[in-house]
């Protein structure tokens, strides 16, 4: 139980008091919440977990529907989603499915007896099998029958459309790319924009993403419009933001548009763990330690590159091409997702059922049960993704993606504004029209500020964001600046509007803890500090015109009971050592990208 203090007039905003005001909306956009990343029974990894959901039970779910728990637990979202893609795996698409359904061929397949075995251990089994006898260079036959592809990729297909109520609930055609060598996560869900989509290309067509996005290129030249999401940066171990091609060739700018072109989004944080950045790399960022897994994708290898695998190193990585190449290969926005493979969006620490099905769908199993590859314990209750766009449909929450007008957050659907500008005087967040005139005298989250326009100023960002109403206040808003000083990049956070009366420290400039509510016996939080809602305008002190630069903003709600804490309560047995009992939630915004030249 969650208990939430009374909302007031009155907030605070770096220590001051103001009005509240709900006029964080522009006329002509709304702030929509949904999931980009979840399976169901149609992707073969699922469907060994005891998954038995189809696509039309997950978008039911997102409409706000029950769904049971392959462990026999019924699940439902106090609220529906405003958008959802069910990203079933490409490569061996309905496969498992079709094997357990005795009126079609591959039910008499010579392995069809022990995928559906009611052992889940026998049924994983088979996935391994598989995957070694695919790597040996004799595979399994049967597994990769076009017309078995074709046929499940069309009910996929017809799910969404039949699913999809423009106004209401979008749904969008998708499926996953999966290519993992040695472990190395570097998967990426892909998303369409129409009603209509090909067969999918999968591993088995290339284990290179620029494969993938030669594919794509080739699609939209026959009309098929579709992006890809990187996903789970934070297990690819330095491969997913590479200083190299997958040939390990030299960056081009040929390169470089490819990826941008393709990739205008990635996922910071899910279920498998958070992708913005590691304590290793930003020691000087306090919020950095936040859930975090460091073990590869399926493995128990411990991740020994965090360069190359976060959201912020790519980056700074980005800047100093542009500086010494002339061309940035990473200028991707933020989103979050799930990745569940149930069916059900897992994003509630209360609630949270886990993403494996059988294997951890249950306290016991999560907490006190050894696992054979990740540890479950370190996995997380999370995540959204939220776009700006005019209107609940396809076309325009696919034009929000292309623009980058994105954030993802934890799990909480905290509405969150970011825009910059040089030219931001008359821009007073909160006031009346204020989102309308940010936008005319700046650019908003995902866009791009110019040096021509920069006439000796420094740019100034306004930030605004308000608290899920089901959750927890605010503590903080912050601002995550990278820059490139002739080809070496820097960091630096600043607090920019944050709750109560606390005072930045003067010699380090941060703001002290919010303070925590939590009793942790009952596992309940008081609503009694942090903010509704904050707001605020900052100006960079440090900026120097002829370096490239990059911000974009974070949001954090005060300390309120991790999942694991939830589950131990539920087991009587202590919260294990090595495991938060709080967690701060939060919001990532796109960037917002200064270009000297």
């Amino acid at each position: 139980m969650k208990f939430f203090s009374k909302i007031t007039a009155a907030i605070a905003i770096a220590g001051l008091a103001v009005t509240l005001t709900p006029n964080g909306y522009a006329e002509d956009k709304q702030p929509l919440f949904g999931e980009l990343h979840i399976h169901t029974a149609w992707s073969f990894d699922a469907y060994v977990f005891g998954t038995r959901a189809t696509p039309d039970d997950a978008y039911n779910f997102g409409k706000g529907l029950p769904l049971k728990h392959p462990l026999g637990q019924t699940y439902q979202m106090d609220r529906p989603l405003d958008f959802m893609a069910v990203t079933d795996h490409g490569v061996w698409l309905g496969v498992f499915a079709k094997m357990g359904d005795p009126s079609h061929s591959l039910s008499k397949h010579e392995l069809a007896d022990r995928v559906n075995d009611p052992d889940p251990s026998v049924a994983s089994g088979v996935f391994t099998d598989i995957i070694r006898r695919s790597r040996s260079g004799d595979p399994y036959p049967g597994l990769t029958d076009p017309a078995v592809a074709k046929e499940a990729w069309s009910e996929i297909v017809n799910s969404a459309n039949r699913h999809n109520d423009p106004g209401n609930f979008t749904t969008f055609i998708a499926y996953e790319w999966t290519s993992t060598p040695e472990s190395q996560n570097l998967h990426r869900n892909v998303i369409f924009k129409g009603d209509d989509a090909p067969v999918p290309f999968t591993r088995l067509d290339s284990m290179k993403p620029e494969g993938l996005w030669a594919w794509l290129d080739k699609l939209r030249g026959e009309g098929h419009e579709a992006l890809a999401i990187p996903h789970n940066s934070n297990l690819s171990d330095g491969r997913m933001f590479e200083r190299q091609t997958s040939d390990d060739t030299p960056f081009t700018q040929e390169y470089a548009d490819s990826r941008n072109r393709n990739e205008p989004l990635v996922e910071v944080t899910q279920v498998k763990g958070t992708s913005e950045t590691h304590p290793m790399l930003s020691p000087n960022d306090e919020f950095a330690d936040f859930e975090l897994v460091e073990q590869r994708v399926a493995s128990k290898t411990q991740i020994t590159s965090f360069k190359g695998s976060y959201v912020r190193d790519a980056y700074r990585t980005g800047l100093e091409f542009q500086d010494n190449e002339g061309f940035n290969p990473y200028r991707f926005g933020l989103v979050a997702a799930s990745d569940s493979h149930t069916g059900i969006v897992p994003v509630e620490e209360e609630t949270y059922s886990g993403k494996v099905g059988v294997r951890d769908g249950s306290a016991e199993i999560r907490l006190q049960q050894e696992s054979a590859t990740m540890d479950l314990r370190k996995f997380s209750a999370s995540g959204l993704a939220a776009v700006w766009a005019e209107e609940n449909t396809r076309a325009s929450i696919y034009e929000a993606f292309r623009r980058k007008e994105t954030w993802g957050t934890s799990g909480p659907r905290i509405k969150v504004r970011f825009f910059g500008g040089f030219n931001m005087n008359r821009v007073k967040p909160g006031k009346k029209n204020w989102v309308d005139t940010a936008y005319a005298k700046g650019v908003s989250m995902g866009g791009e500020l110019k040096a021509a326009d920069a006439n000796g100023k420094a740019p100034s960002f306004a930030v605004w964001a308000i608290k899920d109403s089901e959750a927890a206040n605010l503590d903080r808003i912050q601002i995550v600046k990278g820059w490139s000083d002739n080809g070496t990049s820097h960091e630096q956070v600043f607090d920019v509007a944050w709750s109560g009366e606390r005072e930045k420290d003067p010699t380090t400039g941060k703001v002290p803890a919010v303070g925590d509510t939590i009793d942790y016996r009952s596992l309940e939080y008081k609503n009694t500090i942090g903010a509704v809602e904050l707001m605020g305008k900052w100006t960079d002190p440090d900026f120097n015109p002829e370096q490239n630069a990059f911000y974009y903003a974070r949001v954090i709600e005060i300390p309120t009971p991790r999942w694991s804490a939830f589950d131990s309560k539920k087991l009587g047995i202590p919260n294990p050592e090595d495991l938060h009992k709080s967690i701060q939630e939060r919001a990532y915004t796109s960037p917002i990208w200064y270009d000297h030249h």
